[in-house]
């Protein structure tokens, strides 16, 4: 059986309609290359507004680019960056911030619901400081974290004010960044620059976009040189205007924070059904686009071969991942699958 619509990812969405009338658009006339085009400097600009401050911005092709080229621009090989042991820069890029800055060690911080403490950090920044260990420079914050959970303003502020004392730069894994936003209901600049994010790597594939991710330099200093960068990695696009111009159909009337507003309620709709019916348990709190269960392995194989797909985390809990194209109908339907299975 095969379904139009499931649980497994936010990248399993399409393109949303506003971005892809901006690249058709686009695709009307003959514009200069390598981002030199309008769409591409439209789009930056409309990045500037949005954040309302001064910024350097580059696109790329994928999420796994734009972190570890991010990370790769705030220090050297013999330098190490802090992360959460869950964050996707350690579990699930294969290495590529490593690789990418030609060896910086990524140490692993804990913290309850994939989120980093000042605390965590300190530990880890004061555990070694002899030249035969790998000295920090950086932290990466995961905004919304993998697990589904958010940073509020004061956390982020307490983190800034450890790293500031500590010489450490900060970069935000924003896969999830429109959808943090959207919970915390706050201006995006209440959760980057003002808070002391130095980048961010905002993400345009899961929030309606076929690809291209956003790579913000609120500390324009670490972006020195970053267009070198890009290309070496094969990061920059030709005809880079079919990833700029879509960015331009999510920013105008903010339909980026809107696709993250409806993801999000879809995932409360799912979370709050689930949380009535017996035998599961939400293993951390709703309060973006994810929905982590723990359900038993036999519930989980029926609904598998009812066509559900949806993956298991770490740490054994199902992911049920809502997006921007998520009807309340298809969530209706997978709420009533279980009920039928557990009758």
């Amino acid at each position: 059986m095969s379904r139009s619509e499931q649980f497994a990812s936010d990248n399993y969405s399409g393109v949303c309609p506003q971005a892809w009338k901006a690249m058709e658009a686009a695709n009307r006339m003959d514009e200069p290359a390598y981002g030199e085009d309008s769409w591409t400097q439209r789009a930056s600009d409309g990045l500037r507004s949005l954040f309302d401050t001064d910024c350097d911005v580059y696109f790329v092709f994928n999420g796994t680019a734009a972190n570890s080229l991010a990370l790769a621009s705030m220090g050297q090989s013999f330098h190490s960056v802090i992360c959460h042991e869950l964050a996707h820069i350690e579990t699930d890029e294969c290495g590529g911030p490593e690789y990418a800055s030609n060896g910086a060690k990524l140490l692993l911080g804990q913290g309850e619901n994939g989120k980093l403490t000042p605390e965590s950090i300190e530990h880890l920044v004061t555990k070694r400081t002899d030249i035969h260990y790998p000295k920090p420079k950086a932290v990466s914050l995961t905004q919304a974290t993998e697990v589904g959970t958010i940073y509020t303003p004061d956390e982020l502020r307490d983190i800034r004010t450890l790293a500031d004392q500590y010489k450490l730069n900060i970069h935000m894994d924003g896969a999830r960044f429109a959808n943090a936003v959207a919970a915390l209901d706050v201006h995006p600049s209440e959760i980057t620059w003002k808070v002391g994010v130095d980048v961010l790597c905002f993400s345009g594939t899961k929030n309606g976009l076929a690809l291209g991710e956003a790579v913000v330099f609120f500390n324009k200093a670490l972006a020195e040189d970053f267009e070198w960068r890009c290309k070496q990695a094969g990061q920059l696009a030709s005809k880079m205007r079919y990833i700029s111009a879509p960015w331009c159909g999510l920013l105008e009337n903010n339909v980026w924070l809107e696709n993250a507003r409806h993801a999000n309620a879809s995932a409360k709709r799912l979370a709050d059904g689930l949380a009535r019916l017996p035998g599961i348990k939400l293993r951390y709190p709703r309060q973006v686009n994810g929905v982590f269960v723990e359900m038993p392995e036999a519930l989980q194989a029926a609904l598998r071969a009812k066509g559900w797909r949806f993956y298991n985390f770490i740490g054994g809990s199902a992911r049920l991942m809502c997006s921007w194209a998520t009807t309340p109908a298809v969530v209706d339907q997978f709420l009533a699958d279980v009920r039928q299975l557990q009758s």
